[in-house]
């Protein structure tokens, strides 16, 4: 069900993130500002055939503002706690492998590092470490629809407090 004020605040917030006055969306979508005002205090709806034209001119989805900025993940498939092991266990292998003065290696290991502002090659000397990316791995994949056994986690993680971050996201995401 749509919820007038959310789906109000979800306009207000894209428009005003884009500079666009209320008057500009409403010449711009052929309705008055007054319409748009309406809209955005939760009085009204816009009239189905403007809402795509709405969505472009937000550069968002009809989705997005149908759901009044909440998405949904739609289910993309399981993972298990010893997938994530064993990707995060490849990259110490491909500086094994490769040598760690690699370029390749080098470039992977300081996106990462730059991308979580941390330091990954830490992870592979300390078990604590090591379990805080294997629970950032899981939590990405259930960002994106994946789906983690909360009996896998509970089994594989021997930090409580990794295991509790996870288990507190697969109950965010509630993804079956």
């Amino acid at each position: 069900m749509i919820n007038n004020k959310e789906f109000g605040k979800t306009i207000t917030f894209l428009r005003t993130q884009k500079g666009i006055t209320q008057a500009d969306l409403g010449e711009r979508l052929g309705v008055s500002f007054q319409a748009v005002s309406k809209w955005e205090r939760g009085e009204t709806y816009p009239d189905i055939s403007i809402l795509t034209d709405l969505a472009d001119v937000l550069e968002t989805t009809t989705d997005y503002l149908l759901r009044s900025g909440e998405t949904t993940l739609s289910f993309k498939g399981k993972v298990s706690v010893s997938d994530m092991i064993d990707g995060i266990n490849s990259l110490k292998a491909m500086g094994e492998l490769l040598g760690k003065e690699n370029i390749i290696y080098r470039h992977a290991i300081n996106g990462i590092n730059q991308g979580m502002n941390t330091d990954i090659e830490a992870a592979f000397n300390d078990e604590f470490i090591f379990e805080g990316f294997v629970a950032e791995a899981i939590i990405q994949n259930l960002k994106t629809g994946f789906y983690v056994d909360t009996t896998d986690i509970k089994r594989n993680f021997k930090y409580e407090h990794f295991r509790n971050i996870a288990l507190d996201y697969v109950k965010k995401y509630d993804i079956k």
